[in-house]
């Protein structure tokens, strides 16, 4: 992958954690070191899901070797629409979300459950860059990297702007993410060369 595509990618896969941690934000208030311990949790269990996926994407990887691209390409644009498909849900219906979300929403278990749900995706681009073979350990750290920054940093947003601005970014990181599987796809369909 070129440079510019890990950063889309990293940046991609930080988007629920900082449409996540925007909301967290906007409930908890977090104090800066909060915000910084907060934000390493989500960090660095969205660099360890791509491992874990990648390390099952290897086991797989003889199986498929002969349509590695489609799958790539169907997991990515399946994570990308759901992340746009949750950013575009009705207005009401996010904010019952929410609101049920609220109580259970305080505390390091809270804290780990809100950073594993937004690193799933994660571990499904890791099968897909294992399929690809691609560098995993540059891949993750810049994913854990970018993650952590953008969740400390959606943290102090929300306690200053609210839950609003975390679902545009959501949208942005669905919207990239699957065009990002279509470009692998397309590159390995030799439609498109770099």
């Amino acid at each position: 992958m070129t440079p510019i595509a890990i950063a889309v990618l990293s940046l991609s896969m930080s988007a629920d954690a900082f449409a996540a941690a925007i909301g967290r934000g906007a409930v908890h208030r977090p104090t800066l070191p909060q915000a910084l311990r907060s934000g390493l949790v989500f960090g660095v269990i969205e660099a360890i899901t791509p491992l874990i996926g990648f390390a099952l994407g290897v086991a797989a990887a003889g199986f498929v070797e002969a349509i590695d691209h489609w799958i790539a390409f169907g997991l990515l644009g399946a994570v990308g629409g759901k992340m746009i498909w949750e950013a575009l849900k009705p207005e009401v219906e996010a904010e019952e979300e929410a609101e049920t979300g609220k109580a259970a929403s305080r505390g390091l278990i809270a804290l780990v459950a809100t950073a594993v749900g937004t690193s799933i995706d994660a571990g499904a681009v890791g099968v897909g860059l294992a399929l690809l073979g691609e560098n995993i350990w540059l891949i993750a750290a810049c994913i854990g990297a970018t993650t952590f920054a953008l969740a400390t940093l959606g943290l102090l947003i929300g306690r200053a702007a609210g839950r609003r601005l975390g679902r545009v970014v959501e949208l942005i990181g669905g919207v990239a993410l699957s065009l990002l599987g279509l470009k692998i796809l397309l590159e390995h369909l030799g439609v498109l060369t770099f």
